[in-house]
């Protein structure tokens, strides 16, 4: 049998052969160009996909995936499991107060080393940080003060010679019934009277530094007490004494032993700070030394500028290794304990001056962050929170984590 002109003959493993009835042999190409393309298109996004499905399966689990929520400050996190939640607890505290200060001496052992005679300095035997010991000699001074001095003890020795010379006379005339005994009673009062004098000018030597028995222009000048020359105030041919180089004489020498560490509390922070309590003492260039004072003064008059009163601790300074105008830290403890909300460290998050705690909501993996107020760091890193959670309530434990994360 002949077929028409352009068509196969049906065959049963043919299922797209031509109808010669109904199709031309142009329909029957475009058929087969729309099939062609059909399956080339199919096999390309076959591909992608198992391509897609092999990236998706080689990505590391472990990465967090942020959801929006539409809340503002909640977040939603794929992979919760990287964030794991602490329970508030209850822990019993003392309130703690820290204000900072600097070391200054203690001024009941601070002594000036003065210099009676006025006049200059010819010898300064110490210097300004020296340590001495008591009775060192520290400087000499020429002063015509000391010859002065020893003029009038030259003097009121002699008259008291004199007068020892005329009362032996009178009493060995008054025993021969020579004189009166008016006479011998004037001699007497002048004896008496050189004696005052003398010992009046031996006093005067004494008060000088100056040896009668050694005259000498100059005076020596001992210090009174051992310690640190905190303060000079004179050199090397300066002037010395209390009406040249003034009342806080030429040298001021300090006890260590014994030290102030003077704090800054401000006004709404005085009712924590009382006499007589304790203090630690952390000092800047020693971080990891903590040191025992008391409170041994509190300031009367406030700082009109910035409203703080002086806060006064004495503690003691064992080798002089706390320096004067160190720079210190001083933390008061209050003597009552109370119960305390404390989180880990890390669940803190400092965000704009803000504290803030990461707080589960909803579904698995979804959070919400609260405004909170922190108190005190207490020992082993736990932070005090004085509102914003409750005992028991669950907060992320890694809060700076998951708040890089929601950012990115």
């Amino acid at each position: 049998m002949q077929t028409e002109r352009g068509c196969e003959p049906k065959t049963a493993a043919s299922p797209l052969a031509c109808n010669p009835s109904s199709f031309s042999t142009n329909a029957c190409s475009r058929v087969l160009a729309l099939v062609t393309a059909a399956l080339c298109c199919t096999l390309i996004a076959g591909c992608h996909g198992n391509e897609a499905r092999r990236e998706s399966a080689e990505a590391p689990p472990s990465t967090p995936t942020v959801v929006e929520t539409g809340n503002e400050g909640s977040i939603r996190i794929s992979n919760g499991a990287l964030f794991p939640l602490v329970a508030a607890q209850v822990r019993s505290a003392f309130q703690t107060l820290s204000a900072t200060g600097t070391v200054q001496p203690d001024i009941s052992r601070e002594v000036p080393v003065l210099s009676i005679a006025n006049g200059r300095v010819v010898a300064l035997h110490v210097m300004l940080g020296n340590y001495v010991h008591k009775g060192q000699l520290v400087m000499e001074v020429q002063s015509p003060d000391v010859t002065q001095a020893f003029l009038s003890y030259q003097t009121a020795l002699a008259n008291e010679n004199l007068a020892n010379t005329v009362l032996t006379r009178d009493q060995l005339l008054y025993s021969k019934g020579a004189i009166a005994k008016s006479l011998l009673d004037i001699a007497q009062n002048g004896e008496d009277d050189a004696k005052a004098a003398l010992r009046a000018s031996e006093q005067e030597l004494r008060l000088l530094g100056v040896d009668r028995n050694h005259p000498s222009d100059t005076t020596r000048v001992y210090a009174p007490i051992s310690g640190i020359v905190v303060a000079q105030n004179t050199t090397a041919a300066g002037a010395a004494g209390i009406n040249l180089a003034g009342v806080g004489g030429s040298l001021t020498i300090a006890d260590l032993s014994h030290v102030w560490v003077v704090c800054d509390v401000y006004e709404n922070d005085l009712a924590n700070v009382k006499l007589g309590e304790g203090a630690d003492i952390r000092l800047n260039a020693y971080p990891d030394k903590v040191l025992s004072g008391t409170i041994s003064d509190i300031g009367a008059i406030l700082d009109p500028s910035i409203r703080t009163a002086k806060v006064r601790i004495q503690v003691q300074n064992p080798g002089n290794f706390m320096r004067i105008g160190m720079f210190a830290t001083a933390t008061f403890h209050g003597a009552k304990a109370h119960d305390a909300i404390t989180v880990p460290g890390d669940a803190i998050l400092h965000l704009h001056d803000r504290d803030f705690v990461f707080i589960p909501i909803g579904r698995p993996g979804e959070y919400r962050r609260i405004a909170v107020r922190t108190g005190e760091t207490l020992p082993g890193g736990a932070v005090e929170i004085s509102s914003g959670i409750t005992p028991g309530q669950q907060v992320v434990s890694n809060a700076l984590e998951l708040q890089n994360s929601a950012g990115q």
